[in-house]
């Protein structure tokens, strides 16, 4: 059976110690309340929660999955249990403001919740993310009377938000979208069509579902310059707040998955469904990115709570099962065979799982952090840079983290060897679960687009600026730090390089725009990997005060990142060099 116990003490030191989140909090207006006592309570309650209630019904949760049946969707036994507990005990409303029902603490004190919960039970989780995306799109893009009546319910948790891009001819490539919306004499508007891919798109959690909805206006211009979004309630929702009939739509069926199976994945269809439209007309994208900027982020924390979830049950299987000797001669004489934790190479994968979860949870939470800067500070150039550094991280935190999520759940399959592959244990529950972690909020190509595309060429390197500027930073503070001294001028090169590949890539792709896309995937697992070696050496930097053996522990892990995971980086260079030549010669009938 799997296990989960949240890392409380790992997550403070990454706030606190790392990334100085005491001064973080008092540096936000309206967030006078998130002390450090404070926030180690909530911590301690969340981790209650996610080890207590949700991590048994994960396995549970993914043997029975979602049950369709004439449009009504049932999700496993103890989920709606245990959706009523996250509501009592409010953390549906952690985050969100008070103006709307909410506690208004900061977003990183929700993401390390959220990070639990998605260690605890991935399936469960995604019920409550869109709720929380759905917050974040009302909160800035809603008319006030669309906050009070559609935010509130959200907010408390009676409701459930969800977002409805995907349609069955298009995924990514929105320009196609072809879902209606008719507006109707009394301001409201009728919209049909068909969106697949929704997560949470129906269930028996709540009482009421918000579907945002992107459709086109009979008048819009073709692309993406002409869609909207439009809030869809499954009852019909008057501008008082009064809830009435069945709204015009339904749910088709379910899909039947690889992985998250407890998650309810629809196939909504909507039938001249009653609507309010959000924001300005035609400037749905703007909205709808709102939601999507932080479900990224969101997913970038699956990842992350995935490769924990794996990296402990792995380390338990390893120092518990008995294979072999050492190569170097008996280590527990008193046992037939030494413990699985005593070989290289299974060292090598636990060491892997171990140096990626650390790392990238300091990654992950410097990047929520600024979540917070950007949407409370209110000076115009600390928000700007917040939001330049914000988008460039983004998609570094989804991409990367997702896909390190598939490696580590793969490396802990592969510690258990037969017994990984063996539903009983939980680890191929991980490695499925992980899977779709790289694809839905974009997927690993687009994020690599995204970053090298419109982050960073678009931007003339916004963010990158700002982020080598802080390594730089970090060297220079610590030149005389003999902890991370070996570090510092790694660092310094691979910043460096990051330069000079990024140049190349820029004057290549003009000569020739496949250049871009030849090289985005290489360019962002080579961001990754950097931005990984600068966290690892933060979190050394910081360890003293906390003894040797820390100490020791963070310095080991750094260690053998920078000269076992780090070299990756120079295959990924090679790549981007090599530019599109190879990948555009063959002729397309050649592929046969």
């Amino acid at each position: 059976m799997s296990r989960y116990a949240a890392p409380l003490r790992e997550m403070r030191y990454v706030l606190f110690d790392v990334l100085h989140g005491e001064s973080h909090f008092a540096s936000l207006p309206g967030a006078d309340s998130a002390n450090r006592e404070l926030v180690d309570a909530v911590l301690d309650e969340a981790a209650k929660f996610n080890e207590q209630v949700l991590a048994p019904l994960n396995k549970t949760g993914d043997q029975e999955g979602c049950h369709w049946n004439a449009g009504v969707v049932t999700t496993p036994k103890g989920f709606k249990e245990a959706y009523a507990q996250f509501v009592d005990g409010g953390w549906s409303g952690l985050t969100a403001p008070e103006a709307y029902g909410g506690q208004h603490l900061p977003e990183i004190v929700g993401a390390i919740v959220k990070e639990m919960i998605d260690s605890a039970n991935l399936s469960w989780g995604t019920y409550p993310l869109l709720s929380h995306g759905a917050t974040e799109a009302l909160k800035h893009h809603g008319e006030e009377w669309q906050r009070q009546v559609f935010l509130k319910p959200i907010v408390e948790g009676r409701w459930t938000g969800t977002m409805c891009l995907t349609e069955p001819h298009c995924g990514s490539d929105l320009g196609l979208l072809k879902t209606k919306a008719e507006p109707t004499a009394d301001g409201m508007y009728r919209i049909s069509g068909t969106k697949i891919f929704i997560t949470a798109g129906e269930h028996d959690l709540t009482e009421n579902i918000v579907h945002l909805v992107l459709a086109r206006l009979p008048d819009a211009p073709p692309g993406t310059k002409g869609i909207s979004l439009f809030i869809v309630p499954k009852f019909k929702t008057a501008r008082d707040g009064t809830v009435g009939e069945r709204n015009s739509l339904s749910c088709g069926s379910i899909e039947h998955k690889m992985g998250i199976k407890a998650s309810a994945t629809c196939v909504m269809n909507f039938d001249g469904a009653e609507g309010y439209l959000i924001g300005q007309a035609n400037r749905g994208l703007n909205a709808m990115f709102t939601m999507m900027n932080t479900a990224r982020l969101a997913v970038g924390l699956q990842g992350l709570g995935l490769i924990e979830r794996a990296y402990q049950n792995a380390l338990f299987y390893a120092r518990d099962r008995l294979q072999m000797r050492s190569l170097s001669g008996p280590k527990r004489p008193d046992k037939p065979a030494d413990p699985l934790i005593v070989h290289p190479d299974i060292r090598r994968m636990l060491l892997t799982q171990k140096a990626f979860v650390e790392a990238g949870r300091a990654l992950s939470y410097r990047a929520i952090m600024l979540v917070d800067v950007f949407e409370r500070a209110s000076d115009s150039e600390v928000k700007k840079n917040a939001d330049d550094l914000l988008g460039f991280l983004t998609p570094i935190v989804k991409a990367v983290m997702t896909e390190l999520a598939v490696e580590c759940t793969n490396h802990a399959l592969q510690i258990y060897g037969g017994h990984g592959y063996i539903a009983e244990w939980g680890m191929e529950q991980l490695a499925r679960d992980a899977r779709i972690t790289t694809i839905y909020e974009g997927t690993t190509g687009i994020q690599a687009l995204d970053l090298l595309g419109r982050k960073t060429l678009q931007s003339q390197g916004a963010g990158l600026k700002l982020f080598l500027t802080e390594i730089a930073d970090f060297c220079a503070a610590n030149a005389g730090n003999a902890d991370v001294a070996e570090f510092i001028p790694v660092l310094t090169q691979l910043a460096q390089q990051w330069q000079e590949l990024t140049i190349h890539v820029g004057k290549a792709s003009m000569a020739n725009p496949e250049e871009l896309g030849a090289a985005s995937v290489d360019y962002l697992f080579y961001a990754g990997y950097v931005s990984l070696a600068y966290f690892s050496a933060r979190l050394v930097a910081h360890a003293r005060p906390h003894g040797d053996a820390f100490l020791k522990n963070k310095l080991d892990t750094a260690r053998f990142y920078f000269t076992r995971i780090l070299p990756r980086t120079g295959a990924h260079a090679l790549a981007i060099r090599a530019g599109a030549a190879t990948l555009m010669a063959m002729d397309e009938d050649a592929f046969g």
